[in-house]
């Protein structure tokens, strides 16, 4: 197939057909809802056409290319390319020959040798370059927004040319709603589409932190977001405030973004956040005096309060000329004033570029990438950003409430609120929890993820790594406390590429009313549903929820880390062959299974005791009748033989009991069950102690999959239940209750064991 002839043709007739409306080539032509035509009739190689493509298309495609599509993995092919060779910069002198194939929502690289495919989803492509053309072909270099940085050597540049082209379109839509998420069908039906939207309401948030109260109450002003259309509909302000003060305050900040509460501590402390005041020079608001006033006064602890602007002086004062700036000290009372120093999503921008420069040197020397790391200033962003953090903790911590604003308040403010509020509350460092603080402090009131992550074409100005560094202050903090966390770092890596994959409807748009306007709640489905499935790859087995109440970031420069599982996650050679977190996981699983095993053979144990103690107990009284009998009539010659008399009493037994369950023809230790009143057949106890694994494979000792699917310093190893092996996450799909297990809770089992599971049971 002429994949160029296809595509110039293709968007000729479609430009005749409808001039206004441009039917592109990509991911999103086809929804999984598109409903089939009535008639029935209207098919491409079998494949139900949506109702927008005309017949004309149809019949010329038919035409012109009667090859029926290629599949892999059930994609539908859009192209695909042998003999390409794959560059790794660690090895390339013996590069990877494989088969790239470009789907709708993936590009493919399968190497036939080993098996192993690199999957690439076009929403997380950062950016696409063609190289010059080389001797072995023409290379296509593709950088993610996972940092995987890949270069793919196609023999002829035409084909090249065509994934080039082809890619360019398909991995940064122009429309929101041209988003991986609204066409999204997970393989499995494992939750419906409605799971995890409901599992967080900011009311309920608010009423954990034991508001509204006395002090503070739930604004009703912002219910159709005509007081600030980027904050939530739900915002709490101090009873104090009168519409006036809000309405007020509102017009003096910028975007709207007036005061609004975010945590309460339970020393009444509370951290508000806002945006900066347009003040200028001079210009000066009495209403939004007096709101910071009252936020003052819902605290009794003190007779002053913080606040705290996370820009660098110069940086605040220049705004002033533009009519923005900061708060007059001489106008708020009560009040002190902090700079605290984090630079804009421009620096921060443009930083990270350096720290990925410094991972792609292909030959490093020590002092180089130590040099470029440190020429890109990163480590001491996010040292700044846990300095701003920690000074805010440790004030709401010793009773004094702080304000917090930036420029537009919702990106340094939100890194530096939530992360304090992470050092407070040991609740946010649970999963629950921290999902719970990203909801409301990133998606309620305004983080804008879909310009921050460039999920769709938009000025790259506006494109900045806020939340990505936002995960790397929460990984700096959990390997400095890595008691005081429920989660480990494959959660935060999990989150960090759902963030930018746009597979879940979870991070789209840049505030709470888009998200109503989008409706993705009915249209998309929930990351948190997907990632209640997995719960059990992110624990921290290490976790201790009695640790400390408040926890303290060390901000030591030694202790500020490179996180290398973020930036470095690909590179072969670097890594340990196991994570350290998922050796010990995999050592708590079986442990609990092995328990949880121990626990039901104790009960089986206690049951068969019970009986036979409730026999023994019959026999005797039995015996005792029969003694009674035998002082009646005298017996010249008693025979003293234990075998004798055993059989002889048996028999006596027999006969006067007959549903005894000592009877010689049914005597068996497997009639005996759990429950005193009912017996379960023979077969039960053998099956129940061979369905738990006592023994599970080491991890270490296994490189690939059943399936031949290798393992990588980034797979996640799981371990069947049932028989011990190791498999994929492919292979390993499927969640049984085990019959060894007293607690009956559903546990991960391989296809293989399920079938024997399911084929034995009646």
């Amino acid at each position: 197939m002429d994949f160029t002839r296809f595509m110039n043709k293709f968007n000729e007739i479609e430009r005749q057909l409808s001039p206004t409306s441009a039917l592109r080539l990509s991911f999103d032509n086809i929804s999984p809802e598109t409903e089939e035509p009535p008639d029935g009739n209207k098919r491409l190689w079998g494949v139900p056409v949506p109702p927008f493509v005309s017949d004309k298309v149809v019949s010329w495609i038919e035409e012109e290319f009667n090859e029926a599509p290629v599949f892999y993995n059930g994609n539908c092919v859009l192209k695909k390319v042998e003999s390409v060779r794959m560059i790794d910069r660690y090895n390339t002198k013996n590069p990877t020959v494989g088969t790239l194939y470009l789907t709708a929502t993936h590009l493919i690289f399968v190497e036939p040798e080993s098996n192993k495919e690199t999957w690439i989803l076009h929403m997380h492509v950062a950016s696409i370059e063609k190289l010059p053309l080389s001797t072995t072909g023409s290379p296509l270099l593709i950088r993610c927004k996972t940092f995987l940085s890949v270069t793919f050597v196609i023999p002829k540049d035409s084909e090249c040319h065509d994934v080039y082209t082809s890619l360019l379109k398909l991995f940064q839509p122009v429309s929101i709603n041209k988003l991986y998420c609204f066409n999204y069908q997970p393989a499995k039906d494992d939750y419906p589409k409605s799971a995890g939207w409901d599992f967080f309401n900011l009311e309920a948030e608010f009423k954990h932190l034991l508001v509204p109260n006395d002090n503070w109450t739930l604004c009703s002003m912002n219910e159709k977001y005509e007081l600030c259309d980027t904050y939530p509909r739900q915002i709490y302000v101090p009873k104090e405030a009168t519409t006036l003060m809000l309405i007020s305050s509102s017009r003096f900040r910028s975007k709207g973004r007036l005061p609004a509460l975010t945590y309460l501590h339970n020393n009444k402390a509370s951290i508000c956040r806002c945006s900066q005041p347009l003040s200028g020079f001079s210009a000066r608001c009495l209403e939004d005096e007096q709101m910071l006033e009252a936020i003052r006064k819902t605290n009794t602890n003190t007779d002053y309060m913080y606040v705290v602007d996370t820009r660098p002086r110069i940086n605040a004062m220049a705004n002033r000329a533009a009519g923005k700036g900061y708060e007059n000290e001489a106008f708020y009372e009560n009040i002190k004033f902090h700079f605290l120093g984090i630079e804009n999503i421009h620096v921060q921008r443009a930083s990270l570029q350096k720290v990925l420069e410094a991972c792609e040197q292909k030959s490093p020397t020590m002092s180089a990438f130590l040099n470029a790391l440190e020429s890109s200033g990163w480590l001491k962003h996010i040292r700044s950003i846990l300095d701003t953090s920690s000074f805010i903790a440790n004030a709401v911590d010793k009773g004094v409430s702080v304000v917090v604003h930036c420029s537009d308040g919702w990106d340094r403010t939100a890194q530096v609120c939530s992360l304090a509020q992470l050092m407070l509350n040991p609740y946010y460092r649970t999963i629950k929890g921290f999902q719970a603080l990203i909801e409301k402090d990133w998606l309620a009131f305004g983080h804008k993820f879909s310009e921050r992550c460039g999920h769709i074409q938009t000025d790259a100005k506006e494109v900045s790594p806020i939340f990505t560094q936002f995960l790397d202050c929460t990984w700096q903090l959990m390997s400095q406390r890595s008691e005081a966390f429920e989660f480990n770092e494959r959660f935060l890596l999990i989150l960090h590429d759902h963030v930018h994959s746009c597979q879940f409807g979870t991070f789209v748009g840049n505030c709470e009313k888009d998200r109503l306007d989008l409706k993705l709640s009915e249209r998309t489905f929930s990351l948190w549903g997907f990632m209640a499935n997995h719960l059990n790859e992110y624990i921290n087995p290490l976790y201790r929820p009695n640790v400390d109440e408040a926890i303290k970031a060390n901000l030591a420069p030694q202790c500020i880390k490179f996180w290398r599982g973020m930036y470095c996650r690909f590179e072969s050679g670097i890594h340990p062959r196991e994570p350290l977190g998922d050796l010990l996981l995999d050592s708590k699983e079986h442990t609990n299974s092995l328990e949880d095993h121990v626990q039901h053979l104790t009960k089986r144990i206690a049951s068969f005791k019970s009986y036979i103690s409730k026999s023994a107990k019959k026999l005797q009284d039995a015996t005792s009748t029969n003694t009674k009998v035998t002082k009646e009539v005298a017996v010249p010659n008693e025979i003293n033989d234990n075998k004798y008399n055993y059989d002889k009493k048996l028999s006596e037994l027999s006969a006067a009991d007959d549903d005894h369950p000592l009877k010689a023809n049914n005597m068996s230790f497997a009639n005996l069950s759990l429950n005193a009143e009912q017996t379960s057949p023979p077969q039960d106890l053998p099956d129940e102690i061979s369905s738990v694994a006592i023994d599970w494979k080491p991890m270490r000792n296994v490189t690939a999959c059943s399936c031949s699917t290798p393992f990588d310093q980034f797979s996640k190893k799981t371990h069947c239940w049932r028989c011990g092996d190791i498999f994929c996450e492919r292979c390993i799909d499927k969640n049984v209750s085990l019959p060894g297990h007293d607690s009956g809770k559903l546990v991960p089992v391989c296809r293989g064991c399920f079938r024997q599971m399911q084929k034995s049971t009646p």
